[in-house]
């Protein structure tokens, strides 16, 4: 019985997976991803690594995640899924590449600048 671990990241959410043969359960910080993830485009994110690499029901997973909102915590979680899956089998690698789930999300929050309301809006010019 092959166990593994891996990380994935997207904006701030971090998630950490154990992948393990089973029967196909997805357990988020101890809820199933259903209840966790309550949208069906979230849900189908999630499980998107498996269903492209032929693997769906056949894995167990366990997922502890963190950081970030919804939307990023799924992206996290599907990163995680597929490279645990490369570390099990590498000839599913190139499947999961050509639908980019190898490729962590690098856009991030744009920081605040001084003299400003957020990172690009300005203040509310004033004439009197």
């Amino acid at each position: 019985m092959s166990v593994t671990n891996t990380s994935g990241r997207r904006k701030t959410a971090v998630a950490r997976i154990y992948l393990q043969e089973g029967n196909g359960a997805i357990i988020v910080n101890g809820k199933d991803y259903k209840e966790y993830f309550p949208t069906l485009p979230l849900q189908y994110m999630v499980t998107q690594s498996l269903e492209v690499s032929g693997s769906a029901g056949k894995f167990d997973v366990k997922v502890n995640v963190a950081g970030g909102g919804v939307t990023g915590q799924a992206g996290a979680v599907r990163l995680a899924i597929a490279k645990a899956i490369v570390e099990l089998d590498a000839e599913k690698k190139a499947a999961l590449s050509a639908k980019g789930l190898m490729t962590r999300d690098p856009r991030m929050v744009e920081r605040k600048k001084p003299g400003r309301k957020k990172a690009r809006r300005k203040f509310q010019f004033s004439k009197r």
